[in-house]
């Protein structure tokens, strides 16, 4: 059974929520896991989990992962999370997103939600309805648009980072690039990697989705399966799908020189990273490179400016090697260096903010 109090003090949640609304068939988990920089920020998943453990215990791991993700990122919000259990092709509906934006606005602004997978604008919009606390809203209704946009950037500018660690050059134009999973993000992943002049080879679960991006990209390679690209002749390996794609397999398969993707929470488990370090596989980590997408959505908040956004995103390249730099330093693999920066920063932060002001 998932410990929701955690062993350990990185891993103990300050909050978990959960939501249900028997008429709409809501039912969905909100988990905050540090609010040391501000209100706990980040997206709503809705995914036909196998069980509530499955779903308690992915919530759990994200909103560890946003905490850190937007410490790294330089803002002054906390990391949470929320999962709502069913198949959104099915079972959404404007009555089970607005019940869940009461849920959140019951929250009182301690969390602040926005898309994910399975999730869209326009949902946000419907559960803004009902909730302040709402972020990744469509353009016509004052938001950010679509949050893919600028992850997938911040993602390049990781893999930037790492091909000029790798390689001596941010340049990633003749190498090849495996990217698996080419939906909201992959695909812009695709486009910029093109513009680079990069070789791409592909792979998804939806024959939809590469079929998208080969009408666009006729020249980009495709192959039969996640197993398949890994084990491929690829400089870099980007995934961009679920998370846990980077277990003792995959890495002891694995070709490539760098791992660099959009996916959240890539690590199956503890040791992984030590395992990429010990092959020479230099690892961007996930929560660092993909925070294009929660530095767009957190733009909102305060009156969203795409420029200013993607100034901020591409600063995801200099912190990229300051994590590389870090990690050769202290002979650490890049992960726990991340670690320890985002750790640091909380800290140093959540300290500072418990001065008291009087009010």
């Amino acid at each position: 059974m998932t410990d929701v109090f955690g062993t350990s003090h990185k891993d103990v949640h300050e909050q978990v929520v959960f939501c249900a609304d028997e008429q709409s068939g809501l039912r969905a988990i909100i988990a905050i896991h540090n609010t040391a920089l501000g209100p706990a920020l980040g997206g709503t998943r809705f995914y036909p989990y196998e069980n509530e453990q499955a779903a308690l215990a992915d919530v759990l791991n994200l909103a560890k992962g946003m905490a850190y993700k937007n410490a790294l990122a330089g803002l002054d919000l906390g990391g949470g999370k929320a999962v709502i259990i069913g198949d959104p092709t099915r079972d959404k509906s404007e009555a089970l997103l607005r019940a869940y934006g009461r849920f959140v606005e019951s929250l009182g602004g301690r969390y602040i939600t926005a898309c994910d997978v399975g999730t869209y604008s326009e949902d946000m919009d419907i559960v803004a309805r009902e909730s302040r606390f709402v972020t990744g809203r469509t353009v016509a209704n004052g938001g950010a648009g679509d949050s893919s946009i600028l992850t997938a950037f911040g993602v390049f500018q990781g893999m930037r980072a790492s091909a000029e660690r790798a390689f001596g050059t941010p340049s990633l134009r003749g190498r090849r690039v495996g990217v698996e999973g080419v939906g909201k993000v992959g695909h812009r992943l695709v486009e910029l990697l093109r513009e680079d002049g990069a070789e791409v080879v592909v792979c998804d679960v939806s024959a939809r989705a590469v079929e998208a991006v080969r009408r666009r990209h006729p020249e980009v390679d495709v192959v039969a399966d996640a197993k398949a690209l890994i084990t491929s002749d690829i400089d870099v390996y980007a995934p961009c799908a679920l998370g846990g794609a980077l277990d003792d397999d995959t890495v002891a398969s694995l070709r490539a020189a760098i791992v660099c993707g959009a996916a959240n929470n890539q690590l199956a488990h503890p040791g992984v990273e030590k395992q990429l370090a010990d092959r020479g596989i230099l690892y961007a980590p996930d929560y660092v490179v993909n925070s294009g997408g929660v530095i767009q959505v957190a733009d909102e908040i305060g009156g969203f400016d795409m420029e200013r956004a993607r100034a901020k995103a591409a600063q995801i390249y200099d912190t990229t090697l300051k994590i590389f730099e870090i990690a050769a330093e202290e002979g650490v693999p890049p992960a726990v260096a991340a670690d320890r920066l985002a750790e640091r920063r909380m800290s140093e932060v959540g300290r500072i903010r418990a001065i008291w002001l009087g009010r």
